[in-house]
């Protein structure tokens, strides 16, 4: 786990290693300084020899400003190794997540990716700061100062080795009980991430029903989950600093006690207790910093298994060795698959479905809620494999296809139509990055989208709001059809894709489809029989099943549900899948 977050350490190896180096020499030049001003009271200001005094003094200045370069070439070089693997590991992370299927996907909330983007990897970046600098510095401090302090006197010494064996035990003791908060804390953060994210993107419907109040309880409530495990944990280590304090004055009073006397025996001189008193200090900070860094490991240890979690999440549709590279026509074949999208599921979603789709047949797909429309054409792309049985593109199982060409002649208008911050223009060539002014506009006139368009201030350089806010749904709808047709695929699939928009604008985007591509399959999952009646053939899902397929004049006659379907909207019955009547 750590090895993973570790090997995103890459070209700041350099800076990783200078750090330390850096540090130790730091803690060099400062043990040094006690030592000699031991020297220049006992060798200078006792015997009165102020050339000493000069000398030694020269020495401290020296060694004082090697100390302040090392410290400051210490904390650049700690910054620039912890901001770059914060970097690194950003970008992996955003990389990797790219290659995840819908059912990697599905694993994780988006909320909970984003936290793991962001506040995780803050936390790793300061512990790993941290780790670099006071992991090395508090260690050699520690160590160096007891040596010095030994050298002096090993007997007033023992003081601060009883001391800093006590005063680790409680240190360790403190702090197991606040990691074990820390490491609750971190996936609130998920759920107060999610209320956030919910309210803003759904502001207008909390708006329209009136729940600022509902919504800002949601949101205190997972704020104050936050604060109260952050309140337990902080109120554990808010004994660091008492316990520390009573430690180091117990021992300056133990030395300062005990070297008074060794000094009137003539077994101690004042330059040498003065410089274990500033030991004393040394060794006690340095045991301080390291419970410190102890406790930012501990609670960077929750954001290091969530960041691995994500980073060895394995994308289980992959490309196969040798990949077919072009795909022939826009023809379909289902042969007896079977779809869950949990495989210990015990019901699939599709059942046995067998379909065969000749190219540039336009073909409706129609069905209830939850009959498993959408899964059916996530599977011609690739979205999702199929758990048993195999989709063919082109006449080639899609497993045997390089994934990016397959989706590129493979063009679909989700469910859920998304735009981006940008202009219009930059919307449309998601589609196609080299398209130009006109093909962009030839594709708008295909959507029926050029209409509303040129009605715009700013015409094709209009900005669209992030999500698309700042347009309606029937013409949010109808740029992300434009940007489908500029890919210019072998098979289109709209996924309820019209239902924004009215059925005059419907027809006319369907009539574009006839004359424009006419080579193209077109796939078009629909509420409204209006919407499918003039298609080639009609797909009728029924509970993950195909209940019929047929043209609408066959359905009509041979099919109930389709009958069904037809009779109750024709008549103004009611909704799709309402009886008529009721």
């Amino acid at each position: 786990m750590i090895r993973t977050i570790l090997s995103e350490v890459k070209e700041y190896k350099k800076a990783s290693i200078a750090t330390p180096l850096f540090m130790i020499l730091e803690v060099l030049m400062e043990m040094m300084i006690p030592f000699l001003m031991a020297s220049i009271i006992d060798d200078g200001v006792n015997a009165g020899d102020i050339h000493h005094i000069y000398k030694v003094g020269g020495v401290m200045v020296a060694a004082a400003a090697i100390g302040l370069f090392a410290g400051m070439a210490g904390g650049r070089y700690g910054a620039k190794a912890s901001a770059g693997l914060a970097k690194n590991l950003r970008e992996t992370m955003f990389n990797h997540i790219q290659t995840f299927s819908f059912a990697n996907i599905d694993k994780y909330s988006t909320a909970g990716l984003v936290t793991r983007l962001t506040t995780d990897v803050t936390n790793v970046q300061n512990a790993y700061q941290m780790t670099l600098r006071m992991f090395t510095r508090a260690p050699a401090s520690l160590l160096c100062a007891m040596i010095m302090a030994f050298r002096i006197n090993a007997r007033l010494s023992s003081i601060y080795l009883v001391a800093v064996v006590i005063l680790g035990i409680l240190l360790m003791l403190i702090m197991s009980h606040a990691t074990k908060y820390f490491q609750q804390a971190f996936p609130k953060y998920d759920d107060m991430n999610a209320s956030v994210q919910e309210n803003v993107s759904a502001i207008r419907v909390v708006k329209a029903y009136v729940r600022e109040e509902q919504e800002t309880v949601k949101f205190k409530k997972a704020s104050e989950n936050i604060y109260r495990i952050f309140m337990k944990a902080e109120c554990n280590l808010v004994y660091n600093a008492p316990l520390m304090q009573f430690t180091v004055y117990t021992c300056i009073l133990l030395i300062s006690w005990i070297g008074a006397k060794m000094i009137v025996a003539s077994a101690l001189t004042t330059g040498e207790l003065m410089s274990l008193l500033a030991y004393c200090m040394n060794i006690l900070m340095s045991l301080m910093m390291l419970s410190m860094v102890f406790v930012m490991i501990s609670m960077s240890m929750a954001s290091i298994r969530r960041i691995a979690e994500v980073l060895k999440e394995t994308s289980d549709i992959k490309n196969p060795a040798e990949p077919v590279c072009e795909v022939l026509d826009g023809s379909i074949e289902f042969s007896h698959v079977d779809f869950a999208y949990h495989k210990d599921s015990e019901r699939p979603v599709l059942k046995d479905i067998n379909l065969k789709i000749r190219p540039g047949e336009v073909i409706g797909i129609i069905g209830g809620t939850g009959s498993a429309k959408t899964s059916l054409v996530n599977l011609i792309s690739r979205l999702y494999d199929v758990t048993d049985g195999a989709v063919l593109v082109g006449g080639r199982n899609v497993k045997e296809y390089d994934m990016e060409v397959l989706r590129n002649q493979v063009s679909v208008v989700l469910q859920n139509n998304v735009l981006f911050s940008g202009s219009i223009l930059d919307n449309l060539r998601w589609g196609d990055c080299d398209a130009t002014v006109e093909e962009c506009k030839r594709a708008c006139r295909q959507a029926c989208a050029d209409e509303f368009i040129q009605k715009l201030p700013d015409g094709y350089e209009t900005h669209i709001e992030q999500g698309g806010s700042n347009v309606s749904g029937g013409q949010r709808q109808r740029l992300c059809i434009a940007r489908a047709l500029l890919k210019k695929p072998k098979i289109l699939i709209l996924d309820d894709s019209t239902s924004a928009v009215d059925t005059a604008t419907d027809a006319k985007i369907r009539k574009a489809f006839r004359e424009e591509i006419p080579d193209t399959t077109k796939l078009i999952i629909a509420q409204r029989i209006s919407s499918v009646q003039d298609a080639d053939r009609i797909i009728v899902m029924e509970e993950g099943c195909v209940d019929g397929f047929g043209t609408h004049e066959e359905l009509l006659e041979g099919n109930a549900i389709y009958r069904e379907v037809y009779e109750s909207q024709t008549s103004g019955g009611g909704d799709f899948d309402e009886k008529a009547g009721e």
